[in-house]
């Protein structure tokens, strides 16, 4: 089964660990891809606090020290419910830090770790002793710096089970009404970004009112955020 992702992309990312905490009446929600945990990056500094690849622990820098997150799979529906352990600072680039123990118990693809993050309040009836596993679905809004992840292009082909193929990801460069605009901004593309791999630049027909402007694929979130 062939997956496309389609998402903005706004590349913000953090210089040192200050913390902005988010302060709303209705829960916090995104989508976007996750930080797995390793120690190389603690002690380089790239994140700015330890966590224990053994166990299941999550923690969002802009959310309260103890806020339920449940964190969903999107593309197996798995999800789990945790407590944020703490605020560490990570590249705003991410939704979430997690460790390698979440991401394996949500079967998360480490190339593509792409999460749907709902903030549970406290007077709902969800209990986070446990790591517990939900199968309902939910459709969340997004926010920079990924400002939208999308699902779409599901293939309903039978696919031979023998045979695995990698996720794919577009980044959704602009949407127009006119084919001559898009056209246009490919080739402005291709003057202004010579060093850029022309090939990944591409023109999708959607419909009779939207062309867009995509580039990809790409098979790992490090390979697109260098765009």
């Amino acid at each position: 089964m062939k997956f496309s992702l389609f998402f903005f992309l706004f590349f913000i990312f953090s210089c040192g660990p200050q913390f902005t905490t988010i302060n709303q009446k209705k829960p916090y929600v995104a989508k976007g891809f996750a930080y797995i945990y390793n120690d190389v990056d603690y002690e380089k500094k790239i994140i700015y606090g330890k966590m224990n690849n053994e166990i299941m622990q999550i923690s969002h820098q802009s959310l309260k020290t103890g806020s339920l997150i449940k964190i969903i799979n999107p593309k197996n529906k798995k999800s789990l419910v945790l407590k944020n352990v703490k605020r560490i600072k990570y590249p705003d680039f991410y939704k979430i830090l997690i460790t390698q123990s979440v991401a394996d118990k949500l079967n998360l693809n480490n190339e593509l770790p792409i999460l749907e993050i709902i903030e549970i309040k406290k007077n709902k009836s969800f209990i986070a002793e446990k790591a517990k596993i939900y199968n309902e679905e939910k459709k969340l809004p997004s926010k920079a710096p990924v400002a939208s992840v999308q699902i779409s292009n599901i293939s309903k082909n039978k696919t031979n089970k023998t045979t695995k193929k990698n996720d794919e990801i577009f980044i959704h460069i602009a949407t127009f009404f006119s084919n001559d605009t898009a056209k246009f901004l490919k080739e402005r593309i291709k003057i202004d970004l010579p060093n850029y791999d022309q090939k990944k630049i591409k023109i999708k027909k959607i419909n009779n009112k939207e062309t867009q402007v995509i580039s990809g694929p790409y098979t790992s979130v490090n390979l697109l955020k260098n765009d």
